[in-house]
């Protein structure tokens, strides 16, 4: 074969093979670029999404102060494995400047973090502001090489400093202002990791539900490089709702007036306690509910657990002599005590003729009834009866009634049932069963149980059922609930959380009688303490002794429950209660409720003025 034409076979093989190769080239790129097709790629989504924590609602005073509010905190945190440690004492400078945490705590905390190298949280209490500023800090942290990248599965990966919602915290804006009122709260960590509170008393367990009734923010967008999200017709943005806002009844500014009265008289008189609340007499509206116990809801200390209820709803004692009134005034509006009708005083003033009855006192069963004020005649009037306070006088009406129209009035008056007002954990008070003041109705002998309720002893009640009863004598007859809160606010909308209606108990005329008496007893009898010009002052006085384990102590509770008004239309009833104030040595008259419970209303009476809530009219003189 000549060299022609080996020549020509050898190119042609080499043609062949050429073509061969680009062949198998060709086709291996067309199965590279369908299975690159028909694979699943795991690329980085290009959709991102952010939430924004939702916090627990406010708590307002009526005049715009939150009294307890909620705060979002941030936990900031870095990989120790990614810190460049030749730019370690930058970062530290730089974190300390931004944070404002001390950079020795930094350098100490970041030192035990790289003992262990990986996930460092350096705060878990950063607040918005703070975070904000963090968040730029990151930023320039990347551009300084702060944080160097690592390889991890053949990828490089960069983490700095992480800026994260971590939770919210409950912060009251006035230290003890409104407690135990306002009550404290608990931490417990959400579904998603977060810390939220719950209340545990007062007003922050009572509307707890509410106050948690929150919706996070959620916004759903295409990423930038950067990682921003930017918004367009595809973006989901869902708005964030903080839980509903609590708007009080209660003015910040009168509440520490009063607190303060409070400290004082505390102080003065030797009292474990003292508690005051000014409501609304037409419309229940609570504008200081305070005691001379409090504390910080966000330090609370061992010493402070004593101080923790709301003894005003919680703390059930023996009212004394203030439920006189309402004993009288069952008999009166049952038409049982006849206008200027005389009683028996059976007192030590001369001599009584009646069989059985020692002089100066009134046997009942095993029992002898006395009267503190001594009178001088035989006979009472129903005003001195009311105005001098007498047991005697009262046992007397009280007789009048049947058990069921005695233990049925009572009820009706809101003894042995809660108020409605909006506390948890209030209590009910006890009263002897219907049974037991019928007996001895039948063969017309006296009753003992409905001498004692009469002037209230043998029963216990609460301060704000006390309160609430008293409302009846300052608003027509009828009775009124105790409301601490107005209204909610929750997504920018207003609504009341209950709908009050006054509840009927004494006909017009007989509450009108029976103020009359009361505010003849500020000006002539027991409670003349209280009197002020250019007011209408009326009320009761109450000492009654602290009973334990079924005996009496030499310990007592001193009260005070009257209203007051002006020609403004201000109407407002006012109670006070002086628990164990010093009844020993120089003071040992303290505990008579005329020195201590009767001299702190006049003081709360004078803070209403002092800041424009009663205006007293000059030309009327209140002992007239």
């Amino acid at each position: 074969m000549s060299s022609n034409k080996i020549e020509k076979v050898d190119k042609t093989k080499k043609i062949v093979i050429l073509f061969l190769l680009i062949f198998l080239a060709l086709t291996i790129l067309i199965l590279s670029v369908f299975r690159t097709i028909s694979e699943k790629r795991h690329l980085p989504s290009l959709r991102s999404e952010k939430n924004e924590l939702a916090v627990r609602g406010d708590i307002i005073s009526a005049d715009d102060f939150k009294i307890a509010s909620s705060k979002k905190l941030y936990t900031a945190s870095i990989d120790t494995r990614y810190l460049d440690p030749n730019k370690k004492e930058l970062f530290l400078n730089l974190f300390s400047i931004y944070s404002n945490i001390d950079y020795k705590t930094l350098k100490e905390k970041l030192a035990e973090g790289e003992k262990s190298p990986g996930y460092l949280v350096l705060s878990y209490q950063i607040d918005s502001r703070t975070a904000k500023n963090l968040k730029e800090l990151a930023f320039k942290l990347i551009q300084l090489d702060v944080f160097i990248s690592r390889q991890i599965n053949g990828s490089k990966i960069l983490r700095g400093l992480t800026i994260t919602e971590s939770g919210e915290k409950r912060i009251f804006s006035y230290n003890d202002t409104l407690t135990p009122v306002v009550g404290y709260i608990s931490k417990f960590e959400s579904e998603a990791g977060k810390t939220k509170v719950n209340g545990i008393k007062g007003l922050e367990r009572h509307y707890n539900k509410v106050l948690n009734q929150s919706k996070d923010g959620v916004l759903q967008g295409d990423r930038d490089v950067l990682s921003y999200i930017s918004f367009d017709k595809s973006s989901l943005i869902t708005k964030r709702v903080d839980g509903a806002t609590l708007n009080l009844n209660v003015p910040l500014k009168l509440q520490k007036n009063n607190e303060t009265t409070l400290d004082l008289y505390k102080e003065k008189l030797g009292a474990d306690e003292i508690i005051v609340a000014i409501m609304d007499s037409k419309t229940g509206k609570i504008l200081t509910m305070a005691s001379s116990n409090r504390f910080n809801p966000e330090k609370i200390k061992k010493e402070d657990i004593p101080y923790l209820n709301v003894n005003a709803v919680e703390y059930q004692f023996e009212p004394g002599s203030v439920i006189k009134p309402l004993s009288i005034a069952l008999a009166m509006d049952k038409g049982l005590v006849k206008k200027n009708e005389n009683f028996p005083a059976y007192n030590n003033f001369g001599s009584m003729s009646q069989k059985g009855y020692p002089k100066g006192a009134y046997k009942i069963g095993r029992f002898t009834i006395k009267d503190d004020h001594q009178f001088k005649t035989h006979y009472l009037t129903l005003d001195d009866i009311v105005i001098f306070s007498s047991n005697i006088g009262t046992l007397q009406i009280a007789q009048r009634l049947t058990g069921p129209e005695f233990f049925e009035g009572m009820k009706r008056f809101g003894f042995t049932r809660k108020t409605g007002i909006d506390l948890p954990y209030e209590k009910k008070g006890v009263m002897p069963k219907v049974w037991q003041f019928s007996a001895g109705d039948k063969d017309k002998k006296d009753n003992v149980f409905k001498a004692t309720v009469s002037f209230g002893q043998g029963m216990t009640s609460t301060f704000i059922q006390v309160l609430k009863a008293y409302s009846v004598f300052n608003n027509d007859g009828y009775m009124v609930t105790p409301r601490i809160v107005d209204y909610l606010t929750y997504d920018n909308n207003k609504y009341k959380p209950y709908d009050d209606k006054p509840e009927f108990v004494i006909s017009k005329a007989t509450a009108d009688e029976m103020k009359r008496m009361l505010v003849k007893t500020v000006t002539d009898g027991t409670g003349k303490a209280a009197r002020m010009n250019g007011l209408e002052i009326g009320g009761k006085t109450g000492t009654a002794q602290i009973a334990r384990g079924g005996k009496y102590l030499k310990k007592y509770i001193s009260s005070f429950f009257g209203f007051v008004n002006d020609e403004e239309g201000n109407s407002y009833t006012i109670g006070v209660t002086v628990i164990n104030p010093i009844s020993t040595g120089k003071n040992w008259y303290y505990y008579y409720a005329s020195w201590s419970a009767v001299p702190v209303f006049k003081e709360i009476v004078q803070n209403l003025i002092k800041l424009n809530y009663l205006t007293p009219k000059e030309d009327i003189i209140s002992n007239k």
